[in-house]
């Protein structure tokens, strides 16, 4: 089983309990199956097990902050202004890693950098990076066109998930005709082309 006394000084249940101070529960158990798979895929892809055991844990842990909230730290923290002109699908990652090394102590930034990367991946993403990006996708719970072939994929070639999750989430936000943010575009470029 995995073991979090290397990143944290408390017990699981610990954090557990500070988590449900911000999060509802069915939010809580889609972190609970995300900690799950993302040890299954840790274990086939000989990643760190623990490492990713608590980032999948705490992946979604600012999911459900106010936009003022979310708003206050990227002015006060001189986040990337450009992270304004979006919205909480995207800060929940990127500056949700502030909130959890303020408010749970984890510091550890391979686990802080797969949170922050978990909602729009990097151009370079550590195996780390893409266990906490593809776990979130294919949880047990998700149910969604293509999560199936996604979770064929993450079972044969996690780089291959990688690149189907970043088209097919590309694909729905342009189906929204929404804004895409420019990190999104950025892994693309970096991963998918010439595969």
């Amino acid at each position: 089983m995995v073991d979090y006394t290397n990143f944290i000084d408390y017990s699981r249940a610990e954090l557990l309990n500070k988590m449900r101070q911000h999060l509802n529960e069915a939010r809580l158990q889609h972190c609970l199956n995300v900690e799950q798979t993302a040890i299954k895929l840790a274990q086939q892809y000989n990643g760190d097990v623990n490492r990713a055991g608590l980032a999948g844990l705490i992946h979604d842990y600012a999911k459900q902050r106010s936009d003022t909230e979310f708003k206050q730290v990227i002015v006060q923290q001189h986040f990337d202004p450009v992270l304004l002109q979006y919205n909480n699908a995207i800060w929940h990652g990127i500056v949700g890693a502030y909130f959890i090394a303020n408010e749970l102590h984890i510091h550890d930034e391979q686990i802080l950098n797969a949170v922050r990367r978990h909602t729009v991946g990097a151009p370079q993403m550590t195996t780390l990076d893409k266990i906490i990006f593809v776990a979130d996708y294919i949880e047990p719970g998700r149910d969604f066109p293509g999560v199936a072939q996604a979770r064929q994929l993450a079972n044969t070639d996690l780089d291959a998930a990688v690149r189907f999750e970043i088209c097919h989430t590309l694909e729905y936000l342009i189906q929204k005709q929404v804004a895409i943010y420019p990190g999104t575009l950025l892994t693309y470029n970096a991963l998918v082309p010439n595969h």
